[in-house]
């Protein structure tokens, strides 16, 4: 091989490289990334009744209701990510940010109420839009633009960082390396490269239709719950991993820091879960919205 060939083959090599690297690179935010989101959705479809499969189906009839052709909604998986779609419209969207996290610090005491004025915070647009989506009196695209909201924020709450915070707005203050690749922070992580490779192994898919002992495993609970399973794996893993200290609250941690690779082998089997965990409740969210009997009671009229 000649000297232009080599340097031509080492180029490609670089490009190549550059290449790979550029699918870690922070896109504009997207709470747990359009594709972690969209597994948590194809795990509830494929744990959802041919009932309610069909009923979500007429529901997507009213999509061209809401106005928002540049988001689609004709699907579980459009459900999943349209939310943060929208949010692109900052003018008629934009009061739904803080909807998608409700931070709690994890040097206090986890309490499912507070930072949530006026019901502006994840766990109550849960519980809101599953009661919406329930209300067979209401407007079918107005039950739609529920569905939408409701199998996102179920996405949402189950990544550990919308619900575990350490004074840095759930870690998108902390620059963290993620193995090789530099400067990244730790929120952007556990909603991108993390999640992604948690369930990305075609040997093992996440998406399938799980036994009744998975179910039971899995889901379970509400919203409250699964906040407060996400604030405890930010004050127990996310950060003591991430700073390599068990005393994540008795001192100061430096805004920059790094995850092994050791570190995110170990981060794997919990986003994994995570993910599991969020389509499993998706699918009993939805099995409930679309079952006959009573409007399901929020946290708040108990």
């Amino acid at each position: 091989m000649g000297d232009r060939a080599i340097r031509d083959h080492r180029l490609i090599r670089l490009l190549a490289a550059l290449a790979a690297l550029a699918i870690l690179v922070p896109a504009p935010a997207h709470a747990w990334g359009f594709y972690a989101h969209r597994k948590t959705a194809a795990i509830a479809e494929a744990n959802v009744s041919p009932e309610t499969r069909a009923k979500i189906r007429r529901l997507m009839r009213s999509e061209r209701l809401l106005g928002t052709p540049e988001c689609k909604l004709a699907t579980i998986a459009d459900a999943s990510v349209w939310p943060d779609c929208v949010r692109r419209s900052f003018w008629r969207w934009g009061y739904t940010a803080a909807w998608h996290y409700r931070t709690t610090p994890i040097c206090e005491a986890y309490d499912p109420r507070a930072n949530c004025a006026g019901g502006n915070c994840v766990t109550a647009q849960i519980e809101r839009n599953h009661r919406i989506l329930a209300d067979e009196s209401l407007p079918d695209h107005i039950r739609l633009e529920a569905l939408a909201f409701m199998v996102h924020f179920a996405g949402d709450i189950h990544m550990p960082l919308h619900s575990g915070d350490r004074d840095d707005r759930g870690g998108n203050d902390r620059e963290t390396d993620y193995g090789i690749v530099p400067s990244l922070n730790l929120h952007w992580i556990w909603d991108g490269p993390l999640a992604e490779r948690a369930i990305s192994d075609p040997a093992d898919p996440v998406v399938r239709r799980y036994s009744s002992a998975e179910r039971a495993d899995l889901g379970g609970g509400v919203a409250a719950d699964w906040g407060r399973e996400s604030w405890a794996i930010s004050r127990d893993f996310v950060y003591p991993t991430a700073f390599d200290t068990e005393d994540v609250c008795g001192q100061d941690l430096p805004m920059k820091t790094a995850l092994s690779q050791e570190d995110i082998v170990r981060g794997v089997p919990i986003a994994r879960r995570r993910v599991q965990q969020a389509g499993v409740r998706i699918a009993e969210l939805l099995e409930s919205a679309f079952a006959p009997g009573p409007l399901p009671v929020a946290e708040d009229e108990r």
